[in-house]
């Protein structure tokens, strides 16, 4: 039997574009040409009747698994790079919103303040109400006066990466539904709110500030301490200083735990459940002094560089790698308070993941926590603390 095939094409081409194809085939045939079409009608039915093989069906599961398998991990990347870049932008507008506030004030906020009235809705504070450790009427908290001078929106602290967009506040008020499973306030918990002030703050924050700019309230000298107390920031002050306000943090991301166990407190004498998401990030240390009081460093009368970043190359700091299961309490680490950065986006360096950080600026960078050590990102000058206040621009691992 010989089989003799020939394909002719012709396309003709009109001035209104009509295109028309015309294909000839011509079969030449050993007087089988009927024998041939009967067998193979006869196959098409049989095959018909049969189905896929299990083989067959195997084969087309296993390729379906194969590309569900290279494709997924490529989708829920897609999405936390989606979730990274809303963060970021979030972070953008709070830094704006910063950015709001010191034109009208020439100064950045407290992180922190004692509430003068128990009404939740005002932001009043008196000088001499910030003394001791607990505020009766709640904090007010840096975003509160964001989110009315500043006109950020309430969710623009939130990030979709980590559950619930952020922290709550650490006294969420009356409502449970507010406060983290088992959080501990003053003067009630989750299970039992009870009479808890309501601080002024977002429900949710993902975002901290930087200590060395955003003060906190201990602007009185307190027994036993010795002189420093905190001050507010001139803008001038980081605008003019050697690395200038595009080089230094203004704000950056909490690192997450469950329930948020990072930003929880375990010395707190009878509540080890509190959250202290109304903490600045602490990003220097100091020999002797634990990082999360900076108070009460001792006054030197050298006038030379006494505040230090942490030592990247000490175990301690290297032993802590996460990237969403934190361990608790590094809001008030002893060693650094830059253990409690977020490591939960994309990429991976000795110690974690990266974060989102914002600067005096505005504009934000994805990074990680290690290499704003390396860059010395954080400051030139603990500035909200008074006293010898420069800081050592030369790394640990680099003496």
């Amino acid at each position: 039997m010989g089989i003799f095939i020939h394909l002719q094409a012709s396309c003709l081409h009109t001035g209104a574009s009509l295109v028309r194809g015309e294909w000839t085939m011509s079969l030449q045939m050993d007087g089988q040409l009927s024998m041939l079409a009967h067998f193979q009608r006869q196959f098409i039915r049989t095959r018909a009747s049969q189905g896929f093989t299990l083989i067959e069906l195997l084969v087309v599961i296993a390729i379906i698994a194969l590309l569900i398998g290279i494709l997924l991990p490529s989708l829920g990347a897609a999405r936390e790079s989606g979730r990274q870049l809303k963060c970021a932008a979030n972070l953008r507008a709070v830094g704006q919103g910063v950015t709001n506030y010191t034109v009208v004030y020439r100064s950045f906020p407290a992180a922190y303040l004692y509430a003068a009235e128990s009404d939740p809705s005002s932001f009043a504070w008196r000088i001499e109400d910030q003394r001791g450790t607990d505020p009766q009427n709640g904090y007010i908290h840096w975003s509160y006066f964001l989110f009315n001078d500043g006109q950020v929106p309430e969710d623009a602290f939130e990030c979709a990466s980590v559950p619930n967009g952020g922290a709550p506040r650490t006294n969420p008020g009356s409502n449970p539904e507010d406060w983290e499973v088992g959080q501990e306030g003053l003067g009630g918990s989750q299970a039992n709110p009870g009479n808890t002030p309501i601080d002024r703050q977002v429900k949710r924050t993902a975002f901290a500030g930087n200590d060395a700019l955003f003060p906190r309230n201990k602007f009185f000298k307190e027994p036993g301490d010795p002189g420093r107390v905190n001050r507010f920031v001139d803008t001038s002050l980081v605008d003019g200083s050697a690395r200038g306000a595009s080089a230094t943090i203004l704000g950056t991301e909490f690192a997450y735990g469950v329930n948020w166990q990072s930003v929880r407190d375990p010395g707190t004498d009878g509540a080890p459940n509190r959250i202290k998401s109304h903490r600045p990030i602490t990003p220097f240390t100091r020999p002797g002094t634990p990082a999360s009081n900076p108070t009460s460093a001792p006054v030197s009368a050298s006038g030379g560089a006494t505040w230090r970043y942490p030592d990247i190359t000490a175990s301690t700091w290297r032993q802590t790698k996460f990237t969403k299961d934190a361990p608790e309490g590094l809001i008030t680490n002893a060693f650094s308070g830059l253990m409690s950065v977020g490591r939960h986006h994309s990429g991976k360096d000795e110690v974690g993941g990266s974060a989102n950080f914002v600067f005096v600026d505005g504009h934000v960078e994805n990074s990680f926590v290690t290499q704003t050590i390396r860059k010395r990102q954080w400051g030139d000058k603990f500035w909200s603390v008074s006293g010898d206040n420069v800081v050592d621009q030369v790394t640990p691992e680099n003496r």
